[in-house]
């Protein structure tokens, strides 16, 4: 289950086409204006069906809601190739956003009730810290090979390939193991309930735990709040070539900050169970290395900022298993989803702070200010965090 997981994970984000949509769009003829619109799109569409995909991962089958996440992505660049045009490259980003929400909660849930059929449930976080480790290599990988591969083959290359690559990560949904009998939602419910019925129940079943938990809900908000925080990445770039680095040397720059987070997933399985105050500390950390560094910039701050950023990927993955360990796993999808909701609106507060505060700060100030709710969040995580389950040691997938 563990390595079939991270190889899932890790391959499906192995898409050369990341490196270069952008520049697709705009040789294309498409304004900054136009692919900031497709931007939002992407985002809205996602949001929107996040939850109520979730719901539906906990009525029918995890694997086939997986396996339809990957299809509807491979439909995405197959529609960004075969009709290049404004409105292709919007039906393109409204199947990713669909077929990311068909993901998001559905993953975290198969891996954990995968595991828990097995008496494995301590390992979780090991195994959610490495795939979001490979996750992250894959990405930075495919990034590279996106040069090379548009240089033999322009756009088309990089696009097929990418599409090739998605349909690979897509038959590997079904080395997955389904989940337990005992945790599939059609088991639970009565055997005359339609499926609507128990989508419905589900929805309800997921949304009201977070409401009614008081120890579900803080999770929630704690995770959702240190995943938000992860988005700072957009700007390292801009960072990078405001401090006076060539646009050779920016990818190099950025390559540390990826380390830091690569580092920091991969070890999530050694800090699962640290308590509220350990936690309060690392992110307290993290925030004021992510600030220092901003600010000093150069080599050293961005090392400074990829300690900082790995610290907080740790305390994300970590804060994760928690609530996937508290919850009463009934609706474990939807509530996963609701952190991705959440998340998601934290995102954009974020985004719209950076883009106001851009008209009369420079990056690296805005990148030190952004901080600041981090030192909010290490003062409280100590309260926010539940207590760990108690189980073997989880340092390995």
């Amino acid at each position: 289950m563990s390595v079939r997981a991270v190889a899932y994970a890790s391959i499906r984000e192995f898409v050369p086409f990341y490196g270069l949509y952008a520049l697709l769009f705009e040789d294309h003829g498409l304004s900054a204006g136009s692919i900031s619109s497709l931007f939002v799109l992407w985002s809205v569409v996602a949001f929107v069906s996040e939850v109520p995909s979730g719901a539906w991962a906990d009525t029918v089958s995890r694997r086939a809601l997986l396996a339809g996440s990957g299809v509807l992505l491979t439909a995405a660049f197959t529609m960004w190739l075969v009709w290049p045009t404004y409105w292709g490259f919007a039906a393109g980003f409204a199947l990713w956003g669909l077929g990311e929400s068909l993901k998001s909660g559905t993953f975290e849930a198969l891996v954990y009730d995968g595991l828990a059929a097995r008496g494995g449930e301590h390992r979780y976080a090991a195994v959610m810290g490495y795939a979001a480790a490979g996750e992250m290599v894959c990405v930075f990988a495919a990034t590279l090979s996106a040069a090379p591969l548009f240089g033999l083959g322009g756009y088309a290359l990089v696009g097929w390939t990418s599409v090739a690559i998605t349909v690979a990560g897509t038959l590997l949904v079904f080395t997955l193991p389904a989940a337990p009998k005992s945790t599939e939602a059609d088991e639970i419910d009565g055997p005359g309930d339609t499926l609507a019925a128990r989508y419905l129940a589900r929805l309800r079943d997921g949304t009201n735990e977070v409401r009614t938990d008081s120890a579900v809900r803080r999770a929630v908000v704690l995770t959702a709040a240190l995943l938000a925080c992860l988005a700072f990445d957009e700007y390292f770039g801009l960072l990078a070539r405001e401090d006076g680095a060539s646009t050779e040397f920016v990818p190099v720059l950025v390559a540390l900050t990826v380390v830091g987070q690569v580092v920091g997933a991969a070890t999530a399985g050694r800090g699962a169970q640290m308590r509220g105050r350990a936690m309060g500390v690392i992110v307290t950390i993290g925030a004021l290395a992510l600030a220092l560094g901003a600010l000093a910039g150069g080599v050293g701050g961005f090392v400074a900022i990829g300690l900082g950023y790995g610290a907080l990927h740790h305390t994300a993955i970590v804060a994760e298993a928690r609530l996937q360990e508290t919850m009463s796993g009934r609706a474990r999808a939807t509530v996963s989803s609701v952190v991705g909701v959440t998340s998601e609106m934290l995102s954009v507060a974020i985004f719209a702070g950076f883009a106001l505060g851009s008209v009369w700060l420079p990056v690296a100030i805005l990148v030190a200010a952004a901080t600041m709710p981090l030192f909010v969040l290490g003062a409280v995580a100590g309260r926010m965090l539940p207590s760990a389950a108690k189980g073997e040691p989880s340092g390995s997938p």
